[in-house]
């Protein structure tokens, strides 16, 4: 390597040592394909998350308005726009991670618009066909056994879910039967745990449906708006 090329190894190389991790120090991560940009300001994407992918195109493959809660770095929301064609719509209480899910939607060649605010509150009623969302779900009591490269370097608004890791769920499914269409579906990722307590949140919802990941832990709830 070049002299220059040695300095940024070795400057990588400590930032990794500090715990820093790989995705920040290389700005990308690969998500259902394709290549992400990411920066300290949005969750990295995990491979977990495509299962919400899978599973919106497994049950609502015909669904022309999606919303995705939550969007940071826009994986879900760019995935859902390019697969689909559909008109998306990502929301996120950041400005910064919204800077970065514009910026891979763009790259990418997607089209979906970016909203700053409170999970749903600046959509209108009946707007949207599908809800997709990868809330916080860590209880804020698990702070301290994460691995430091989650605890110390990824954003803390977008993984804590208050004290029991609820709070996020409780929120969206409350909301979802405003924005969503009679008959839209609503996907979220499940953390560790949680599932038992979201499928309580949607029993009087209909095709309500529980889908594991490649390790067989609960990974992803989808239920339908009844009326």
């Amino acid at each position: 390597m070049s002299e220059i090329e040695w300095l940024h190894y070795g400057r990588y190389l400590h930032e990794r040592l500090k715990g820093k991790p790989t995705q920040y120090i290389t700005g990308r991560q690969e998500f259902y394909g394709r290549e992400f940009r990411v920066t300290s300001d949005v969750l990295i994407p995990r491979p977990e998350t495509e299962h919400v992918v899978e599973t919106a195109l497994a049950v609502a493959r015909n669904a022309w308005r999606i919303l995705d809660i939550g969007t940071g770095s826009g994986a879900l929301a760019v995935t859902l726009q390019i697969e689909t064609g559909a008109a998306v719509w990502g929301t996120d209480i950041s400005p910064a991670a919204l800077s970065v899910a514009a910026g891979n939607s763009t790259r990418l060649g997607a089209h979906v618009e970016f909203v700053a605010c409170d999970l749903a509150e600046a959509v209108g009623p009946g707007a949207v066909d599908l809800i997709v969302a990868n809330p916080p779900y860590v209880p804020l009591g698990h702070k301290q056994g994460l691995q430091r490269e989650v605890r110390d370097w990824e954003p803390h608004v977008a993984l804590f879910g208050g004290e029991r890791g609820f709070e996020f769920y409780d929120r969206i499914v409350a909301d979802a039967p405003r924005v969503l269409r009679p008959g839209g579906w609503l996907i979220m990722e499940l953390g560790f745990g949680t599932h038992e307590h979201v499928a309580r949140l949607v029993r009087d919802w209909a095709g309500g449906r529980i889908e594991p990941d490649l390790s067989g832990i609960p990974r992803v709830i989808a239920a339908r708006r009844p009326g």
